[in-house]
């Protein structure tokens, strides 16, 4: 799983970084931080959660 994202078009509502913090944080402007662009499988579900709640549809996984 590789994660990118558009920090372009994130809105800074930080549902990600709550959602899986291992994977995703934010400047002090709020725009996410890519922690990890390769996590485990193990999170495969924080990620997908992550994606289903971002405003912005900003994160996706290849």
């Amino acid at each position: 799983m590789k994660i990118s994202i558009d920090a372009d078009k994130c809105c800074g509502a930080g549902q990600c970084v709550l959602v899986a913090p291992e994977i995703f944080d934010q400047d002090e402007e709020g725009i996410v931080i890519l922690l990890d662009p390769e996590p485990s499988d193990e999170l495969r579900d924080a990620v997908e959660d992550s994606i289903a709640i971002c405003p912005a549809n900003v994160i996706h996984v290849e």
